[in-house]
């Protein structure tokens, strides 16, 4: 879970072992935190306690979809690794009691899976999705692999759930991050050129960030993510995981 705001962001994601989850038909329980169906709404009910500075995250989520999605996508050239999304156009409810806050909003969820470690088959890749005006969502998986094979996936999402292709844009550049993380964006050159407007996460190997970008002939906010996949097996970066992922065997 990550929190950002103007009281600062909060982050837990700590590892499991077996003992701690349990699940059913309806609902997936790991340690003290669950989700499950409830008909209508994703719930998520999460108790929590973040990491490197320890304080409480405790609050519940409820994810109502427009429209089940049933797309599937492989992100590599042997189909071991899948992306798609389960709900690409949804509304959300956020109640937290540590720290106090809520808002209500549209959302996303998606789903990825892999039968073999990331380090396998890519090198890098960079993510957006952006919200459009006639409430669709529209995504980009950007894909470089080790055998120098460039992999795009752009795809937009009716909030019913059907998808449809779309023709990607060339690559644009975006300034690094702070750990020197290079990061791109597929947006059109008919209009202004993308504009970071905040990093939200900014480590080694990984920085999600917002921008302004042009897509499908529309100026749109975009959630974008940027992953660098030797810095994530680098021995440096694998030292300091635990300080960020702690594990309750």
């Amino acid at each position: 879970m990550a929190l950002y705001g103007a009281g600062g962001s909060r982050w837990a994601m700590t590892e499991r072992g077996r003992r701690w989850v349990q699940r059913d038909a309806t609902q997936f329980q790991i340690g003290p935190s669950r989700m499950h169906w409830d008909g209508q709404a994703l719930v998520v009910d999460i108790d929590e306690v973040t990491v490197p500075i320890p304080r409480r995250l405790r609050g519940r989520v409820r994810l109502m979809p427009q429209g089940l999605c049933s797309f599937n996508a492989a992100l590599d050239a042997q189909g071991r690794h899948r992306w798609g999304p389960i709900a690409p156009c949804a509304r959300i409810e956020v109640e937290f009691d540590k720290p106090g806050l809520s808002w209500k909003g549209h959302a996303y969820l998606d789903s990825n899976e892999g039968d073999e470690p990331i380090d396998a088959p890519f090198h890098d890749w960079d993510w957006s999705r952006a919200r459009m005006a006639d409430g669709s969502t529209a995504v980009i998986y950007d894909v470089r692999a080790k055998s120098g094979e460039d992999r795009v996936i752009a795809q937009r999402f009716a909030p019913e759930g059907t998808a449809t292709p779309f023709e990607a844009a060339d690559r644009q550049g975006l300034p690094r991050s702070l750990w020197g993380l290079r990061r791109g964006i597929r947006s059109e050159p008919a209009g202004p050129p993308a504009t970071l407007t905040k990093t939200l996460e900014d480590t080694p190997f990984y920085v999600r960030s917002t921008l302004e970008a042009t897509l499908l002939g529309e100026r749109v906010t975009a959630i974008h993510e940027s992953l660098d996949v030797p810095r994530v097996v680098s021995l440096p970066v694998r030292l300091m995981l635990p300080w960020r992922m702690p594990r309750r065997s």
